[in-house]
């Protein structure tokens, strides 16, 4: 039974760090690289920026004060889209 124990453990130690393995960003472009395109378009602070696997959501406030929220595609760096609020 002990010669069992150690190749089990390290099965179940293999398996539970798979899913961390399993993301790779690969080509993808950095949080910095997606807040220095937001900032292009007048975001000035910075309140959340989620990573979606596809895109980053940078949401913050442009120089008066008002919400904006940018979308920039993950793999082009492009603007998929921005919304703003009044």
């Amino acid at each position: 039974m002990r010669k069992f124990i150690l190749p089990i453990l390290t099965a179940l130690a293999l398996g539970a760090a798979a899913p961390a393995m399993a993301f790779d960003t690969g080509d993808q472009i950095s949080m910095q690289a997606a807040l220095d395109v937001a900032t292009d378009l007048g975001v000035v602070t910075v309140s959340h920026t989620n990573f979606l696997g596809d895109e980053w959501e940078v949401d913050g406030r442009d120089r008066v004060g008002r919400w904006m929220e940018v979308y920039v595609d993950a793999r082009t760096g492009e603007v998929r889209n921005v919304e703003r609020g009044w």
